[in-house]
């Protein structure tokens, strides 16, 4: 409570109504009543979801995040999806970084696939699959990053035959 308090006094939040604001944020991801409690009793998830918080309380015009999702429960990560959404529906901007392609897929008007330090493709979905031939980002991602090579391929049928001869 106090970091998320102390996050939204940094951009200049009024105190005014702050601490209800940040309480029914805490609700919101089900953490109401660890809100008193000290942040380094907190779990990776409670820790996640107490930045993006921090993040959301100023309501910003850009949000950036890295990985919004990992350590969360299902139903907070999909609470951070909506949130996502409901950013983009207000013109806000959201940059994310994640290795979850359905994230991507599904919140992300423009996608940079990045491998080994180089951009390798930019653009929406659509134009994603025109140019590259794939479905899914996954396959696109595979495509381009070559994690989807023979020598690969012939490995997994190995394990899978090792497999069923057992």
């Amino acid at each position: 409570h106090e970091m998320a308090v102390f996050a939204a006094r940094l951009y200049g939040v009024a105190t005014e109504g702050l601490s209800d604001k940040v309480i029914s944020y805490f609700r919101l991801f089900e953490m109401e009543a660890e809100c008193k409690q000290l942040i380094q009793g907190y779990s990776r998830g409670m820790r996640q979801k107490t930045a993006l918080v921090a993040a959301l309380l100023h309501q910003p015009s850009l949000l950036l995040v890295d990985e919004p999702t990992a350590n969360l429960d299902p139903r907070s990560a999909r609470l951070v999806k909506d949130i996502f959404q409901s950013l983009k529906a207000q013109g806000r901007s959201v940059f994310l970084s994640t290795h979850v392609m359905e994230i991507a897929e599904n919140l992300c008007d423009r996608i940079a696939i990045i491998a080994g330090g180089k951009l390798q493709a930019l653009g929406s979905m659509e134009q994603l699959r025109k140019q590259i031939r794939g479905g899914s980002l996954e396959e696109i991602f595979l495509a381009l990053t070559g994690g989807d090579d023979p020598e690969t391929q012939k490995v997994l049928q190995e394990l899978i035959r090792a497999e069923g001869e057992r």
